[in-house]
């Protein structure tokens, strides 16, 4: 398994999809890009981006007619309401024959532009038939794009999000720390595939899911107490998914601050009484939203790597999930 610091990978590399406009380049059906600077600028340091356009790469032009979802959100329709051109079935043919081309490439994430009917991952509008042919009418926001929902299906476990959801910063922290855990899992295969691999992993992550979501990590371990007893295949099926199952669900400051107390459990013995004090104000401070969660956990880990604890305690992904220059715990 990948060390909690082997953030600047040399060989196997994070790749995240992306869709093409985000990085400035001018595919939208207006000729124009939405670039997202955050993106481009911060995490193309750390990810390598797979762009992927749908309209144009199922060969529409640029500058295009505009399209809208129509029709049942469950199942709708991609139609150019101005000519009534229904791309439908073009465009589930090309996303069928795209998935396959990624899975090749091996994703780690996905980033989606916001409201486009092709690439929407969340809350896209979907019209009713009649409010497409008139060009008016109410739409409700329930769609998901077309080709987010073939990326869904192909890629279960994938982490995705779109590019607007990540200016919050619990999400974005989410899932950035989800992207790089879901590495870590797929290099499983090429590391150690065997019950004793998976209890490395586990251990190296248990205060990570407890953060997430102790009863995913409760339930995980009965798993791997089964470690040995179950084909591999059926075992790391059902922990990779319990695994981002878990991390999908946002930590909590009450969760962080019961991991952050659990720490200081390993330094009861060695911590002076000033220290001690020192330390659980900052972790009150940061459960009353006074400080970032940045503040007590460095303090924590001064006083872990000054004093003896176990090795698997230094081993934790949790004190070490990304790449410290994100500054991704820094926000009260």
């Amino acid at each position: 398994m990948a060390t909690p610091e082997e953030h600047n990978l040399e060989g196997p590399v994070i790749r995240v999809g992306i869709s093409t406009c985000l990085l400035g380049e001018p595919v939208r059906y207006d000729g124009g890009h939405k670039l997202d600077r955050y993106l481009v600028g911060t995490l193309g340091q750390f990810f390598e981006w797979v762009p992927v356009c749908p309209e144009v790469e199922m060969g529409l032009p640029t500058p295009r007619e505009s399209m809208r979802l129509v029709g049942d959100a469950a199942a709708p329709r991609l139609i150019a309401p101005k000519s009534g051109a229904d791309h439908t079935d073009r465009m589930k043919a090309w996303a069928r024959q795209r998935v396959e081309e990624l899975a090749a490439v091996g994703l780690h994430g996905f980033v989606f532009k916001k409201d486009s009917p092709s690439s929407g991952l969340f809350r896209v509008k979907v019209y009713n038939a009649d409010a497409s042919a008139s060009g008016h009418g109410m739409a409700a926001r329930t769609g998901t794009g077309m080709f987010p929902r073939e990326v869904m299906n192909r890629f279960p476990l994938l982490p995705l999000e779109e590019e607007g959801r990540l200016n919050d910063m619990p999400l974005r922290e989410n899932f950035i720390e989800r992207v790089f855990a879901y590495y870590r899992w797929t290099r499983m295969p090429d590391q150690e595939p065997t019950p004793g691999g998976l209890v490395k992993f586990h251990t190296a992550h248990k205060l990570t899911l407890m953060a997430h979501s102790p009863k995913h990590y409760t339930e995980m371990g009965r798993l791997v107490a089964k470690a040995g007893t179950l084909p591999w295949a059926e075992l790391s099926a059902t922990y990779g998914r319990l695994f981002m199952e878990g991390l999908a669900l946002l930590g909590t400051r009450r969760k962080h601050v019961n991991v952050l107390h659990h720490l200081m459990g390993y330094l009861k013995r060695d911590l002076s009484a000033e220290d001690k004090q020192e330390l659980l104000g900052l972790i009150e401070d940061y459960r009353n939203e006074l400080l970032p969660l940045i503040v007590p956990l460095t303090l924590l880990k001064h006083h872990l790597n000054r004093h003896p604890v176990p090795d698997w305690v230094h081993q934790q992904v949790y004190l070490n999930p990304y790449p410290k220059e994100l500054m991704l715990r820094n926000h009260v």
